[in-house]
């Protein structure tokens, strides 16, 4: 068993830095958790604090059900992989996987299986007798993890483990992360920036900004109901765009409304917002969720004036001047606009996000303002 569990958790550095406030939250058992965020958010305190790198100032941190607020690393049962590999440059692969558990004087004969289980799992069995100088930087990783997996801890904790190889290996190691957590079973902590390697590994991501929870679900719970701008803002590459706008109703109708443009909101907001007209909102619109197709003359549309064309294979990107905003907008390759090219695409205003312009909280969220 590993779950764990943050009760109002603060760190506080000397000098009154606060890095991470009253955290609560429960990590289940074998899940597969991201802690997702930028710099300086607070993400790897808390990965430190899991593993005993880091003391709590205030709150309870449990492990199932034992307070291990003052439990030292050694004893925590967790195994960590570094952003840096932290490989001996001296010692063969072989040693490099095998040095814990020798530190544990576990038996030669069951380092020997547990090292050649880990290489073979990882495919560098090839690779036992070089040293870390002659294995290129997916190799090291691959290195790095197995040292980890042959302690067969009960929590794995990457910090941002593949942030220093190229994008190509990046995809390829994402999967073998991914297959390991499902073979090995355990609970996983990962530690990223990159909003790709959450929406791709994660059972649930934790969005964090300046050491606050902003938002946890599914991957797709989370970019398709963000709960509010930074959320929205920090998934989705490109980035969602924003119309600053007001709410006006009619006839029992809801529209989002900015200078000329009109658009007709879901009954489920439109619920919401009937009692608010004049009320100052931002309509946030997914590059993805416009299409060229579909337009009548009661479809929500978006028009605009193409400002930049971006080719980029499958897909082309088009930067628009929208009632005096840039927005950009991805749509198939097979539609060929010119710059100065005015263009009229249709909105699915289900896929549609509105948020209050003062909090930034979304207007569909539960407990919405």
């Amino acid at each position: 068993m590993a779950r764990i569990t943050f009760k109002a958790v603060t760190k506080r550095y000397a000098g009154d830095v606060v890095a991470v406030r009253d955290l609560d939250l429960e990590i289940f058992d074998k899940e597969f958790v991201v802690l997702l965020g930028p710099s300086g958010c607070g993400k790897s305190t808390t990965l430190n604090m899991i593993a005993g790198l880091e003391e709590v100032t205030e709150g309870e941190l449990w492990f199932d059900d034992e307070i291990v607020n003052t439990l030292p690393p050694h004893r925590r049962d967790v195994a960590m992989v570094f952003q840096s590999y932290a490989l001996y440059p001296h010692k063969s692969v072989y040693e490099n996987i095998a040095f814990g558990l020798r530190m544990r004087r576990v038996a030669a004969e069951e380092i020997d299986r547990r090292v050649r289980d880990a290489a073979a799992k990882l495919e560098i069995s090839h690779l036992l007798q070089r040293r870390p100088s002659q294995l290129s930087g997916g190799q090291r990783q691959r290195v790095a993890l197995g040292r980890a997996m042959v302690r067969q801890p009960a929590v794995f904790l990457m910090d941002e483990p593949l942030s220093n190889l190229d994008a190509a290996l990046r995809i390829s190691m994402r999967a073998e992360i991914k297959h390991l957590h499902t073979a090995m079973q355990t609970t996983f902590v990962y530690v990223t920036h990159d909003q790709a390697e959450a929406l791709t590994l994660a059972d649930r991501i934790v969005v964090m900004n300046d050491g606050v929870i902003q938002q946890i679900g599914a991957p797709d719970d989370i970019y398709e109901r963000p709960r509010n701008t930074f959320v929205a803002s920090f998934l989705g590459n490109p980035p969602i765009n924003y119309l600053d706008g007001t709410i006006e109703g009619a006839d029992g109708a809801v529209s989002f409304r900015r200078g000329g443009m009109r658009v007709a909101l879901p009954p489920a907001l439109a619920a919401r917002l009937r009692g608010s007209p004049g009320r100052e909102v931002k309509l946030g619109i997914r590059p993805e969720d416009v299409s060229r197709h579909g337009l009548g003359a009661e479809t929500p549309a978006m028009e605009g004036i193409v400002d930049t064309v971006l080719p980029v294979g499958s897909d082309r990107f088009l930067g628009l001047k929208v009632e005096g905003c840039d927005v950009f907008v991805r749509v198939d390759k097979q539609a060929h606009h010119r710059e100065g090219e005015p263009v009229r695409l249709a909105l699915v205003p289900e896929r549609l996000h509105v948020f209050d312009k003062a909090s930034g909280l979304s207007l569909l969220a539960d407990g919405a303002p």
